[in-house]
């Protein structure tokens, strides 16, 4: 591999070369979006990085989000209403579901760990790998006993063999006393399961966690979501966010979809005012945003097919199709290393998959961004890679 910029070898960065040393050095994030370590590699502000490893709408926050929460900043002294009963009700009015279906979160992280809390009075849970590194975080805070159900890339497509595993997932007999949590589209793939795939084997498991939190990426004449179906199945639990399609990760806001019974025992265990104030108010805000909705399904579809051919038509490097707001890409090349030279030469921030144990340094996960951010991307992986 020859690189351009022959005075600086990219391959001998490795994290925190370019801060002080006297400073101490910033922790590799398992995480994407963490510009405070990515600005210490860089040695430069937070501010001046374009950041693709967090996959959040460039089109947000929604204005109407915005003006939720300066018109709610006076709401501040005094305590959030603890049933949250406005942002349930829009909630509940845009799934057309009972309020008492719904619980928000302070993220959907926050709802993983009472999710986890479940899966562990189970005897194991499947998880389809790789998985989200918050899974891992929840589900070992509660030692539930982990079977990993790997997704394997065939033909340029990611497969999951359901038959896979300690037990084949089809026999009922073998997983009635177990669990089962994936997520849909799937983070880090982008592979998006139709709706009946998963329906056929929900009644083969004890409990089956759902996380949909790029879903509402998809219009609804596309989405496979099985909020439609959760009302019939009383061990369904559906989680989602509502900080990435309207770009509010700092408010952290989430919800999930489950029989009521759960939801309520949830309740009762954690804390009182999990949602701030301002969070709810720019929660019932956006869920009534259509026209902000609208442009992000007309955006994103273009956008993404762009960035992946444009990915694709670079040496070394072949993306995968996604469902969502971001391309997993294969490299031929130390994706580590990638990071390390986009931040220092050009102040760009990809996402490496060293976290995820089954990908490793051969892949790296980008998120859409504006049309120009995406060429930036490119020209400048160009200009590495050429």
């Amino acid at each position: 591999m020859q690189w351009k910029r022959s005075n600086i070898n990219p391959w001998s960065v490795s994290p925190g070369s370019a801060t002080s040393t006297t400073q101490e050095t910033p922790k590799t994030p398992v995480h994407g979006g963490d510009l405070v370590w990515a600005a210490a590699l860089a040695g430069c502000s937070a501010e001046e990085l374009l950041d693709f490893s967090a996959n959040i709408n460039p089109l947000g926050p929604p204005e109407t989000a915005r003006a939720a929460i300066t018109a709610h900043l006076d709401s501040l002294k005094a305590y959030p209403d603890p049933d949250y009963q406005q942002l349930r009700q829009a909630l509940a009015q845009m799934h057309q579901l009972p309020p008492e279906w719904i619980i928000p979160g302070n993220g959907a992280a926050e709802l993983l760990t009472w999710v986890a809390w479940s899966l562990s009075r189970l005897e194991a849970t499947y998880l389809v790998t790789p998985a989200f590194g918050d899974y891992w975080r929840a589900l070992r805070a509660f030692n539930v006993k982990v079977l990993e159900c790997p997704l394997s890339a065939v033909s340029g497509r990611w497969s999951l063999a359901w038959n896979y595993g300690y037990a084949t997932l089809r026999d009922r007999s073998q997983t009635l006393q177990k669990g089962l949590l994936l997520n849909n589209p799937h983070n880090p793939t982008g592979r998006l399961w139709i709706r009946e795939e998963i329906c056929s084997i929900l009644d083969r498991f004890a409990l089956v966690v759902v996380d949909e939190a790029f879903m509402d990426f998809l219009p609804p004449d596309q989405e496979q979501s099985l909020i439609p179906v959760v009302r019939d199945y009383p061990h369904l639990v559906i989680v989602r966010s509502l900080t990435k399609f309207y770009s509010l990760p700092g408010l952290r806001l989430g919800y999930a979809i489950a029989h009521p019974d759960r939801l309520q025992q949830w309740r009762s265990w954690r804390d009182p005012w999990p949602v701030n104030t301002l969070a709810a108010a720019a929660g019932v805000a956006c869920v009534g945003d259509t026209q902000f909705q609208q442009q992000t399904w007309s955006w994103l579809p273009p956008t993404r097919y762009d960035l992946l051919r444009g990915l694709g038509s670079l040496p070394g490097l072949q993306p995968f199709p996604s469902a969502a707001n971001f391309l997993l890409v294969e490299s031929d090349y130390p994706s580590s290393q990638l990071q390390s030279a986009l931040l220092l030469h050009y102040q760009l921030l990809i996402r490496d998959c060293l976290s995820f144990s089954e990908l490793g340094d051969r892949y790296f996960r980008v998120a859409v961004r504006s049309a120009a951010d995406n060429q930036r991307l490119l020209s400048s992986l160009a200009d590495l890679l050429s």
